[in-house]
């Protein structure tokens, strides 16, 4: 399922949300432009073990340069496509400052948990899907009726539906749980290169976090989603 746009009006220009897409996508095509590995010239590798996360030796600055490092085209684009989904309509709820606060928050805390319960891989972990998973667990307690048009492929057709968003993100949250609970079985906390921890605890942390933060005062009064 691929969320498309949904039906929560917006009373501002999502220009955080906007810069966060453009850097993540110029850095993305930086790191394409390397070679993948090299004995003789810095490659795509040594990008991804300089500045993603690795648990076995953790290094506090990680935690920020691991966002906005991605894994390849699909990786890269699909977080793009739910940061841009989700991710403008709570700037508009927190505020552009509060918002770039919340999502970086949001990052740390998804990295702190993948780490916290794999210690010792070695593997780097890159990717905006901690921090994004926080904005959408925000979402959810935001605009829980809000209706998310999505696409879903039913065998080799696809077709759109509105989907509540308190399903479809509550059917995400599952997912990544179990996933997660699954692969404590394993040697490696994923599966298939997915950090499920990482956004189980980005989405719990940006729930939490947009209950401390607040939202601006339009946002507390109770609204009609189809005026």
């Amino acid at each position: 399922m691929f969320p498309l746009k949904d039906t929560q009006p917006s009373y501002s220009r999502p220009v955080v949300t906007t810069v966060l897409i453009a850097i993540n996508i110029l850095i993305f095509l930086f790191e394409y432009s390397l070679p993948e590995y090299s004995r003789h010239y810095f490659s795509r590798g040594d990008l991804i073990r300089m500045y993603g996360l690795t648990p076995d030796h953790f290094r506090l600055t990680t935690l920020l340069t691991s966002m906005f490092l991605h894994g390849g085209w699909m990786h890269v684009l699909g977080n793009m496509l739910y940061l841009w989904v989700f991710g403008n309509r709570l700037e508009d709820a927190l505020g552009h400052a509060k918002f770039l606060v919340f999502y970086l928050l949001c990052g740390a805390v998804a990295g702190v948990a993948q780490v916290l319960l794999n210690p010792f891989s070695t593997l780097p972990m890159v990717g905006a899907s901690g921090a994004i998973a926080g904005v959408m667990g925000a979402y959810l307690l935001k605009f829980p009726r809000a209706r998310i048009l999505t696409l879903v492929f039913i065998v080799i057709f696809a077709t759109t539906f509105e989907i509540p968003a308190v399903i479809l993100l509550g059917y995400w949250f599952i997912i990544q749980l179990f996933s997660g609970l699954g692969s404590i079985a394993q040697t490696n906390l994923s599966d298939g290169g997915v950090a499920w921890f990482a956004h189980v605890g980005g989405f719990l942390a940006g729930m939490a976090l947009v209950k401390v933060m607040g939202t601006r005062e339009r946002y507390y009064r109770p609204r009609n989603l189809y005026q």
